[in-house]
């Protein structure tokens, strides 16, 4: 049994409905008008809303975005006698679960119905497994926006951060897809060598290079009828790009040194921490392959734009570690540790977090931690190797960023002084200058 609203102006219309959704044993409650709806929504916390499109004062497509603001998790079937196609794709683009024409069919009525009720059922148990734990405006917004994608086909696009949370909304998108019964298969770009991410992503035959022993199928092939999932993709080698542009094209692949074509049903999900229009521009990644890629672009909010989710996080975070490392109970943080943590730069995000309350519960001195507690064990951590490799996620990562640190630390050292600093370290001033300019290294004055 569900709980439906049930709401339009005219009086027979919501009638007929409640038979119907209470013969189903619905609960329901009717609203004559979008003033009526919105007063009911709090107490009556509905599960499903049937809503009429033509209504006095505010319409129904008004009263949808409303509803999609305030609670993005709730499902709306919109419903009219103006059956139109364009009204359609205006309740559709505003996030409208389904739109049936009057005069009402019952048993159209019901399959949607039942959909819609299977969707949130299923959306509520996504939430759960792949929990992005929060409930800042920051993350609602980008949440409802992988809602509303997550059903349809459409490649979508992640950026954020490292550490964000990419792939956690890869694997939410998936598992809200129709595609949820396939595989879902994901690559990091990053962490694969350039000359065996063809193999990788096409597979390859026995004998095409030395260690192909057997015939090996490709991410593609794996991931048919599912979802791929291209991590890092800012990461991947443009004669790369060229060939995966070329079989997103196709939707055909052949295995590196094979002849045989293969077709493949797959839905394309990418994720990067890079500004790929900033790479584009740079000549370092592909126009066509950044547009085929970002049909649907998705940000990831960074730790910083919503440091109210922090204490939320830790309680999650101190229980899980707890649980994992046979800790009980789970060590707990006063008001004044957590307002600690909220004023700490996360540069390794939810990732970082994470690994910092664990080692907490690990190591920490005492059963509640208070302000003076927490500062003292972040010293110890604080821009060592632990803070670095918390922050990243691949060895790749890990030496970039640990080079930058190296040349920015002796720079800063000797002043800024080209010469001096490359003599110490025994290479050509021209070599430093391109490390600079590689990682965008500038003087402390220059950085305010």
């Amino acid at each position: 049994m569900a709980k439906i609203m049930v709401v339009d102006d005219e009086a027979g219309i919501r009638d007929s409905l409640e038979l119907i959704l209470q013969y189903e044993r619905h609960q329901i409650a009717k609203c004559a008008d979008a003033k009526e709806a919105l007063a009911t929504l709090p107490s009556f916390e509905p599960d499903l809303v049937l809503l009429d499109v033509v209504m006095p004062g505010m319409t129904g497509i008004e009263l949808l975005e409303r509803i999609r603001g305030d609670r993005p998790d709730l499902d709306v079937i919109m419903v009219s006698g103006h059956g139109d196609v364009e009204t359609a794709i205006a309740a559709t683009e505003h996030g409208a679960f389904d739109f049936i024409d009057k005069p009402l069919e019952r048993d159209r009525l019901l399959v949607s119905v039942r959909n819609a009720l299977r969707h949130s059922q299923m959306r509520r148990e996504i939430a759960s497994r792949y929990r992005m734990v929060g409930e800042s405006p920051a993350l609602r917004a980008m949440l409802a926006d992988v809602d509303r994608v997550a059903p349809k086909d459409a490649g979508v696009l992640i950026v954020g951060d490292n550490g964000s949370g990419k792939e956690l909304v890869a694997r939410r998108i998936h598992e809200l897809s129709g595609r949820s019964d396939g595989p879902f298969v994901d690559v990091n770009c990053a962490a694969i060598p350039r000359d065996l991410i063809e193999s990788e992503l096409f597979g390859h035959v026995q004998g095409a290079f030395t260690g192909a022993d057997r015939d090996k199928a490709g991410k593609f092939e794996q991931a048919d009828r599912g979802t791929l999932f291209l991590d890092e993709v800012g990461d991947m080698g443009l004669e790369s790009q060229a060939k995966v542009l070329r079989v997103l094209q196709e939707r055909k692949v052949e295995r590196v040194g094979g002849s045989e074509t293969m077709h493949f049903d797959v839905r394309v999900i990418a994720a990067t921490n890079k500004d790929l229009q900033e790479e584009v521009a740079e000549g370092r990644f592909r126009e066509d392959l950044y547009y085929r890629l970002n049909v649907v672009p998705i940000r990831v909010p960074s730790l910083r734009e919503r440091t109210e989710d922090i204490p939320a996080l830790v309680d999650y975070f101190l229980h899980d570690a707890a649980r994992r490392n046979g800790v009980h109970p789970a060590p707990t943080l006063t008001d004044a540790a957590l307002a600690v943590l909220r004023g700490r730069e996360w540069r390794g995000n939810i990732r970082e977090l994470r690994n910092v309350v664990e080692r907490f519960v690990i190591l920490g001195p005492a059963d509640t931690l208070d302000a003076g507690d927490i500062e003292r064990f972040l010293a110890k951590t604080a821009d060592t190797v632990w803070s670095l490799i918390d922050s990243v996620e691949t060895f790749e990562e890990f030496k970039e960023k640990s080079e930058a640190m190296f040349f920015r630390r002796k720079l800063d050292v000797n002043g800024w002084n080209i010469k001096r600093t490359s003599d110490l370290l025994g290479m050509q001033r021209s070599n430093l200058y391109k490390k600079i300019e590689r990682y965008e290294l500038r003087k402390p004055d220059a950085d305010a």
